[in-house]
């Protein structure tokens, strides 16, 4: 045998070598597995999806039940109601609203999920809260009284979401009896934002609002407040520093007091419920003489009243 032979021979022995391997060790890799006897094809795990999580619309009070699959959906980082609701969603409610009103003292509470890498953009202190808050507004549009829906916010990692960044039902319901205490918590609850109320700085001439996570701790404990007792209100008042004319604070002052008004619009909170006002330059807490004090005066304090 030639040399040459031999090193063809070596060649030919490596590529079989090279093509049993890769039949036997990774010709499934990325391809599906066929059932001979069921005709059934099963996805590899290299292309198997994770299952998005999906909540049902559902709660049960002995005498009363009712569950659906669908549920109130939302985006991924987003506290706004994906529309339309499902005909069944929408049965559901009806059904919920005839039984809270006929049943005095119950209560449903809702509980928005919502995952730690996910940017909250609310006013309130985490996004389950914020979608609870959604899904409470919905249901008052529908006839169901804000007094007899309360919200909470839990952290749930174990969410997935679907192929287009949606979350299915990230919320769940329960319905119980109002607490005994109540009465107490919102007297506390009241004489908390009385002494300490939301208050938000703003740069001369301008009108925004960048939240800390007291302040939208403070916007969650006034919307509750006013969803639980009737006719409560609160106020939003506007203040400046003292530079430029009077007249032009006292405009800038309703101007900042407006536009946190629409700001608490726009998380929830019912127009009916907000009173505006400005005070401009007259009610400083700090001296005009520099600029850390006049930073301080150009506020809008937001209250119960």
């Amino acid at each position: 045998m030639t040399k040459k032979t031999t090193y063809l021979i070596g060649i030919l022995l490596t590529i079989l070598l090279g093509t049993y391997f890769y039949i036997s060790c990774c010709s499934t890799c990325g391809t599906s597995v066929k059932d001979e006897t069921t005709n059934e094809v099963t996805p590899t795990p290299s292309e198997t999806k994770p299952t998005s999580t999906s909540y049902p619309f559902s709660f049960n009070d002995g005498d009363y039940a009712y569950e659906t699959n669908d549920n109130f959906n939302f985006n991924m980082s987003s506290s706004s109601i994906l529309l339309p609701l499902s005909e069944k969603v929408e049965k559901g409610i009806s059904g919920l609203k005839d039984y809270i009103t006929t049943n005095t003292g119950k209560v449903l509470n809702i509980t928005g999920y919502y995952k730690g890498d996910e940017a909250n953009k609310s006013a309130y202190p985490n996004l389950g809260i914020a979608r609870a808050n959604a899904v409470k507004n919905y249901l008052v549009e529908k006839g169901i009284a804000s007094s007899t829906l309360n919200i909470s916010g839990k952290l749930n990692d174990d969410m997935v979401s679907g192929d287009d960044n949606v979350y299915l039902g990230p919320v769940t319901y329960s319905i119980s009896g109002e607490t005994a205490d109540l009465a107490e918590e919102l007297k506390a609850l009241y004489d908390k934002v009385k002494d300490d109320p939301l208050v938000l700085n703003f740069n001369t001439g301008e009108a925004s609002i960048n939240l800390t996570t007291e302040q939208r701790q403070k916007i969650a404990d006034i919307s509750r407040y006013l969803d639980k007792v009737d006719g409560a209100k609160c106020s939003a008042t506007g203040h400046t520093d003292s530079q430029g004319q009077r007249a032009t604070n006292i405009r800038l002052g309703l101007e900042r007091a407006d536009f946190a008004k629409s700001y608490l619009i726009s998380n929830g909170i019912s127009d009916a419920k907000i009173v505006t006002s400005s005070k401009g330059p007259d009610v400083p807490i700090a001296s005009n003489t520099t600029e850390e004090g006049r930073s301080q005066n150009r506020r809008t304090v937001v209250t119960l009243n």
